[in-house]
């Protein structure tokens, strides 16, 4: 097969979902065109321009850095559709109408490459009714692409062949959403909102009807059915919010107008809610109307009732018992909620039956396999397991009696009883869905593998189902060189060495600190380099507090100043490393963690990394390397520059590390230098190992040294007093409190290179010996162990 080489797209479409999916191209770097409309007044482009500027205004951001919104390209049906022929793949994303998208078909066709793919962006509407708009010769380069909102953050994209899709369609365009773009991608069959919102939005609506037969409230409902229900944190009429109740409606239409009774048990209960119905008509439409389920007003949040019409007051949780039942093991935790004699108790358990119902009564119809409906759910809606999962794990035999007796008995939501298969054959046999030969597929009537596509091989450690035993654990797998409780090192090839650090959040403990200092002597005589990388994120949260303040309190000051010196050892010794270092990030690179990837000798991060120096947050600062960081690339920068003054050059680290500043992506930590324009950012989380090892393998090949040590200019007093004056300006003006002056000033000092002239050559040394300095007078002071409790107490910072 020939690569399928996407260089350029055109998102057709410039409303909330075709905006949003052409920023998420821009952030993976591939060049997008979007269309709109022509404006009727203004320029013609107007529409996708002003779609392009609000791009800016969201908030989580759907752009990595908010001026890269202005490389989208805007354009209009009108004046541009020649444009078309430059571009590979043409992704729709206009309205739910069908007659709108194929009259749009019809204008594009003449314009669409010969060799483009062409992919409607729709939630539900029948990809093999759309495929009929489109000239013979373009319909076997047609599928449904069917994005989650918001694009850049959900990971799952569905992909939905026609009869006359080509094979090799399918499998370039998932080649290029799962490596390129990041995303986690299913194949739904051609049904009703396909699989995720088929399964997730009947939830909802099953949610919505037992909330009306339990009486609960909308916000007790929300804490019951987020985190502690292992869904995601928004819970049920949050995320209706966050979604627009709007969008909600018109997927429940799409249920509506096209299944019915004979092809959908549950279709008695798809009737719109009478609270949504209420809601749209008053024009509460959620999150983006400012009111929906929820409205906040000042600091308050209110909670809409339907009977006054008129919001009262929210924040309302279920009792502690319920929360208790929540952490038990899965056949305990599904007995206890089952026999409850509370109605919240009752309400989970009807839920998660109702749930288990339907996913079995449509697996045949909607989806390949079971994984593929798990997976959905998972990446869909931000489950920590698909219903299929949850009910394996809690025993698979035992749940289906208890689903079907409560149907039997009139208590579910329909009267269908479950599927044979469930009850009979190789389930029944396995104990579940999912078995390390595959999962189960009623239409095959047999387990099914996973795809296996050339991508694939760049995921080493794919993320797993409950059951999929077959694939590689990455706590266990390859050949283990050392390991304790903190700490394992291991190898996959016998050429590269790889550090996992097994601590929660994966701190920085003295012991970690003993580990990664063998390591790296390790990787030196009997490898050509070494990844720093654990499986699961974060990368690093930083130095564990935890262990440091006992430490302080039995040895005091100088107790710290030997654990920081240590530390300190330890970033030098991997940035002087005989060998490439390489730290792979996910997730969150914090204070010592943002340091131990900034003195590898690379870095590769995935898209959705954040990294920051953040111990101003309690108290504190770097005291690991991360200022002298600061000051050496200062320094490293102005060398590289006609300029010979270091300040402007550390204005944007001093004030990184002074505000806690954290990239809120992998490109914005690269714009605050965090990363380099060196180091590599890779879209799948789960690619980011296999980039890692071969960029180690890579640098060591090509003969890779580590750099002299040198010294290097800073900014002296003079930059110091610059700096300070500013401080001080922010302190009167009530921007900062005094204690936040101080640390700030103490910062200024540190990668100023203190009370020097301007343009002294100081060494790493030197300023790590001020590093420790500072750092052992703040963690002795009561203010910063103010902020040091109450961040282990709550996780979230004191400004004192």
């Amino acid at each position: 097969m020939s690569r399928f080489n996407v260089k350029k797209v055109a998102v057709l479409g410039a409303g909330v979902m075709g905006a949003q999916i052409a920023a998420h191209l821009v952030n993976v770097k591939v060049p997008v065109i979007l269309f709109d409309l022509p404006a009727k007044e203004g320029p013609k482009s107007g529409i996708a321009e002003r779609a392009i500027a609000n791009l800016k205004k969201l908030k989580p951001s759907p752009i990595g850095v908010a001026e890269d919104a202005d490389l989208i390209q805007a354009a209009n049906y009108e004046e541009h559709l020649k444009l078309l022929k430059q571009c590979d793949l043409v992704i729709e994303a206009i309205a739910e109408r069908m007659d709108w998208k194929l009259d749009l078909y019809t204008k594009i066709a003449p314009f669409v490459a010969k060799h483009a793919l062409v992919a409607s962006n729709t939630s539900g509407l029948s990809i093999t009714k759309l495929s009929e708009a489109l000239p013979e010769a373009i319909q076997p380069r047609f599928c449904g692409i069917h994005f989650f909102n918001p694009p850049r953050y959900m990971p799952l994209v569905e992909l939905i062949a026609t009869p006359t899709t080509e094979p090799q369609v399918l499998d370039q365009l998932e080649a290029f959403v799962t490596s390129g773009l990041g995303k986690g991608v299913v194949r739904a069959k051609d049904t009703p909102n396909f699989i995720a919102n088929r399964i997730g939005i009947a939830g909802m609506l099953s949610t919505m009807k037992e909330v009306e037969n339990f009486g609960l409230t909308y916000d007790v409902v929300d804490d019951l059915t987020g985190k502690k229900l292992g869904r995601a944190s928004s819970g049920t009429f949050r995320t209706a919010d966050v979604v627009g109740l709007d969008t909600m409606a018109h997927v429940i239409k799409t249920l509506q107008d096209n299944l019915s009774l004979e092809t959908d048990p549950f279709y008695g209960s798809f009737g719109t809610p009478p609270v949504l119905a209420k809601l749209i008509e008053l024009g509460r439409l959620g999150q983006k109307a400012k009111a929906g389920f929820f409205k906040k007003v000042g600091r308050d949040i209110l909670q809409f009732e339907l009977d006054s019409e008129d919001y009262v007051p929210a924040g309302g949780k279920a009792d502690e018992v319920y929360a208790r039942m929540l952490k038990k093991p899965a056949a305990e935790r599904l007995r206890l909620l089952r026999n409850a004699e509370g109605a919240p108790g009752q309400f989970l358990w009807a839920i998660l039956r109702n749930s288990f119902h339907y996913a079995a009564l449509h697996l045949a119809t909607i989806a390949e396999s079971a994984r593929d409906v798990d997976q959905a759910m998972r990446w869909g809606f931000g489950m920590k397991q698909g219903p299929f999962e949850l009910w394996q794990e809690a025993g698979w035999l035992e749940v289906a009696k208890m689903i079907q007796e409560d149907i039997d008995a009139g208590k579910a939501l329909c009267k269908a009883p479950l599927p044979k298969w469930v009850f009979e054959g190789p389930v029944a046999e396995a104990g579940g869905v999912h078995t390390a030969q595959g999962s189960w597929s009623p239409a095959l009537q047999k387990f099914v593998a996973r795809r296996v596509l050339p991508v694939y091989e760049r995921q080493l450690f794919p993320e797993k189902l409950l059951g999929e035993d077959n694939l590689p654990d990455w706590k266990t797998a390859g050949t283990t060189v050392f390991e304790s409780k903190a700490l394992r090192t291991w190898t996959l090839d016998g050429e590269i060495l790889i550090a996992s650090i097994k601590n929660k959040m994966h701190a920085i403990s003295p012991e970690v600190m003993e580990g990664l200092m063998e390591a790296v002597g390790t990787a030196e005589s009997d490898f050509q380099g070494m990844v720093i990388w654990s499986g699961d994120a974060p990368f690093s949260v930083g130095a564990d507090l935890e262990a440091t303040m006992p430490a302080f309190v039995v040895g005091g000051a100088d107790a710290i100043d030997s654990i920081e010196s240590e530390l300190q050892n330890l970033m030098l010794r991997i940035r002087y490393a005989q060998v490439p270092v390489v730290a792979a990030i996910h997730g969150m690179a914090l204070g010592g963690g943002c340091e131990l990837a900034v003195y590898s000798a690379r870095r590769v991060a995935h898209m959705e990394s954040y990294i920051g120096l953040v111990e101003v947050g309690v108290g504190l600062v770097p005291g690991a390397g991360g200022l002298t960081y600061i000051a050496r690339r200062a320094a490293e920068n102005m060398a590289s520059s006609t300029g010979k003054d270091v300040l402007p050059f550390l204005t944007e680290g001093f004030t990184a590390a002074a505000m806690a500043k954290v990239g809120t992506s992998a490109i914005e930590s690269r714009k605050l230098g965090y990363l380099l324009d060196s180091d590599l950012i890779v879209p799948h989380k789960d690619e980011v190992l296999f980039t890692a090892i071969n960029e180690a393998r890579s640098m060591a090949a090509g003969g890779w040294r580590p750099p002299l040590q040198r010294p290097f200019p800073v900014a002296g007093r003079s930059g110091l007093a610059t700096i300070k004056a500013q401080l001080v300006n922010m302190r009167d003006g009530g921007f900062i409190s005094a204690y936040d002056f101080k640390i700030a000033a103490m910062i200024a000092e540190v990668v100023c290179g203190g009370e020097v002239d301007a343009g002294s050559l100081v060494n790493e040394e030197y300023l790590l010996k001020l590093e420790r300095k500072v750092f052992c007078h703040l963690i002795g002071q009561p203010k910063t162990h103010e902020r040091i409790l109450g961040m282990l107490n709550t996780g979230k910072p004191v400004r004192n």
